[in-house]
C-alpha cells in the first residue's frame, strides 16, 4: 500500500515539474503564471486522496475501528492453543467501549454496534465465553469456536448469563434484562460433547442468525425468561449427519429450548436430537422449521410443546420429517401449512383433560400405509373432557388415517331408519357437537327428524318408509364461540 502510494506520489510530483518547466515555452507573463497555478491546485486534489488511500495511520485505523479483532488479543486461530482468555477479553474490551453513552431499554449500555471478529478462525476454549451483563448493540461473528475436552458439561460454548458474569455486580438492570439486541452471526458452535452451544438468558431482542452448532450434550440453544429471541437460518445437530444415521436410536439432547415468552424461530433445520424444539413458554412462533433430529419410531419428537393450560404457539410451513408434534392440553394452538412424511403426526396428549382453541388446517400427511392416524388423542392420565373450539380438517392426507373434528356423508335407501357413523373418522369419541341433514326424498313429502345421536353415529328417522338420500353433516368443534361473528 504505502510503496504503491510512494510511487503514484512521485509520478505526480514529475507531471507537475514537467508543467512547470515547460510552461515559458507556451505562455507568457500573467498568464503562464495563472495557468501553473491552475494546474498545481488541480493536482494538488489528485495527490491529497491518493496519499489519504493508500497509506493509512495505524494509529488512526485503530482509534477509528469499534472492531475488536480477537487475533490481536492472542487467540490461537488454528485451534491449537486454548483462545479462552483471548476472546475473553476481546469481548470485555467490546462491551466496556460504551463509546456513545446512550443507553437502550433502561439500564442497558448502547455499544453502538461494536464487534467482536472471529477472523475465519477455529478457536478452542476450555470455559464458557460469558458476555458482561448490562451491555447490547454488539455482534459477535465470523468464526469457530471449539469446547475443549476438559470444558464443564453442565455449561455452554456461548453464555448470555448474568449468573456466571463475574462483573455483574448482582444481577439485573433496572429494567429487568440483563442483555439487549446482541447478535450472534455466522458462527460454528462445536460443543464436543461436553455440555451446550448458546444460553440466552433474561436477555431482550437477542438474534442467533446463520449459526451451525454441533455435539452438544443439553442443548443446542437454550433460552430462558427475557423476551424476543429470534433463532433464524441455521443448522443444529447433535451429531453430523444428514439422516439414515445408524446411531440414531441413541440420540440425545434438545436442539431448541425455548423457556421464554415471545420467540421465533424461522428457517431452521435441527438433523439430530431426542427433541427437536421443546417449548415451554407462551407466545412462540415457529416457521420453516425442518426437524429429522430423531424418528418417532426411535422415540424421538420434532416439536414438544410442554405448556398443558395455556399453550399460545403458532406453527406453519414446518417440515416433520419422520418426527411429529406433542402438545400437552393445548389452549390456543395452531398448526398450518405444514408436510408431515413418514408417518409424522400430531399427538394431543391429556394432563388434566383440557384442549381448547386448537387448530390443525391446511397440512399435508404422508404415511407407509399402516394406518396411523394424522392426529392421535394420547390420554394416558384421562380423558379429554373439557373440549372447546377444536378445528382438524381440510388436511391433504396420503398412506395415513383421516382424523377431523367435521365430517360429511351420503347414504340412499328405502325404509324409514337412516344411520350413519362417522367414528372412523371423528377425532374425539362420543362428541357430537352439530349436525346438519338433508333428506331427499323420490316422491312423497315424509316427516323427518334427528332421533340419536350417540357414539359418533347419527340416526334419522321417517314417519312412513321411503326411498331417499340422506345428506348430512357433523362438528365436533362446537363450543361457547360458536355462531358468533
Amino acid at each position: 500500500m504505502v510503496a504503491r502510494g510512494g510511487a503514484q506520489l512521485s509520478c505526480v510530483l514529475m507531471i507537475v515539474s514537467l508543467v512547470i518547466a515547460a510552461a515559458p515555452l507556451g505562455f507568457s507573463g500573467g498568464g503562464a503564471r495563472s495557468h501553473r497555478d491552475r494546474m498545481a491546485r488541480r493536482l494538488e486534489t489528485l495527490i491529497a486522496p491518493s496519499s489519504a488511500a493508500d497509506a493509512p495511520s495505524i494509529s488512526q485505523a485503530k482509534s477509528g475501528s469499534r472492531v475488536y479483532h480477537v487475533i490481536d488479543y492472542g487467540a490461537d486461530p488454528t485451534g491449537v492453543a486454548d483462545s479462552f482468555a483471548a476472546i475473553s477479553k476481546a469481548i470485555s474490551d467490546a462491551f466496556a467501549d460504551a463509546a456513545s453513552g446512550l443507553s437502550l431499554i433502561a439500564g442497558i449500555s448502547n455499544l453502538g454496534g461494536v464487534e467482536v471478529h472471529l477472523d475465519g478462525g477455529v478457536y478452542v476454549v476450555t470455559s464458557p465465553l460469558t458476555l458482561p451483563a448490562n451491555g447490547g448493540n454488539v455482534k459477535i461473528h465470523g468464526g469457530s469456536l471449539r469446547a475443549a475436552d476438559d470444558f464443564p458439561t453442565d455449561r455452554y460454548v456461548i453464555e448470555l448469563w448474568a449468573a456466571y458474569d463475574s462483573s455483574a455486580g448482582g444481577g439485573a438492570s433496572s429494567s429487568g434484562y440483563d442483555y439487549e439486541y446482541v447478535t450472534l452471526r455466522d458462527l460454528m458452535l462445536d460443543s464436543n460433547y461436553r455440555g451446550g452451544g448458546v444460553a440466552v438468558v433474561n436477555s431482550l431482542r437477542t438474534s442467533i442468525d446463520n449459526c451451525y452448532i454441533v455435539h452438544f450434550t443439553s442443548d443446542g440453544v437454550s433460552v430462558r425468561s427475557g423476551h424476543e429471541t429470534f433463532i433464524r437460518n441455521s443448522f443444529i445437530g447433535q451429531h453430523i449427519t444428514a439422516g439414515n444415521d445408524p446411531g440414531e436410536k441413541n440420540f440425545t439432547g434438545t436442539g431448541i429450548n425455548l423457556a421464554g415468552n415471545d420467540n421465533a424461530v424461522t428457517d431452521v433445520v435441527i438433523f439430530s436430537a431426542a427433541i427437536g424444539i421443546l417449548v415451554s413458554g407462551q407466545a412462540n412462533t415457529l416457521t420453516g422449521v425442518h426437524c429429522y433430529n430423531k424418528a418417532a419410531g426411535w422415540g424421538g419428537t420434532g416439536i414438544y410443546l410442554k405448556l398443558p393450560g395455556l399453550t399460545q404457539t403458532r406453527i406453519t410451513n414446518c417440515y416433520l420429517d419422520y418426527t411429529g408434534i406433542v402438545s400437552e392440553d393445548p389452549v390456543q394452538l395452531h398448526i398450518s401449512g405444514s408436510f408431515f412424511l413418514g408417518d409424522a403426526n400430531v399427538v394431543l396428549k391429556s394432563v388434566n383433560g383440557v384442549v381448547k382453541g386448537v387448530d390443525i388446517v391446511d397440512n399435508m400427511f404422508s404415511g407407509s400405509g399402516k394406518g396411523v392416524d394424522i392426529v392421535r388423542l394420547d390420554e394416558p392420565n384421562g380423558k379429554f373432557v373439557n373440549v372447546d373450539q377444536v378445528t382438524v380438517r381440510r388436511n391433504s392426507v396420503s398412506g395415513m388415517k383421516a382424523r377431523s373434528t367435521a365430517a360429511r356423508a351420503t347414504v340412499e335407501g328405502n325404509g324409514t331408519t337412516w344411520t350413519v357413523d362417522f367414528s372412523p373418522v371423528l377425532l374425539f369419541p362420543g362428541r357430537i357437537g352439530h349436525v346438519q341433514y338433508t333428506l331427499l326424498a323420490d316422491s312423497a313429502f315424509p316427516s323427518h327428524a334427528l332421533r340419536n345421536v350417540s357414539g359418533n353415529t347419527v340416526v334419522i328417522e321417517s314417519d312412513v318408509a321411503v326411498q331417499a338420500t340422506l345428506h348430512v353433516e357433523v362438528d365436533q368443534g362446537s363450543g361457547s364461540m360458536d355462531g358468533v361473528f
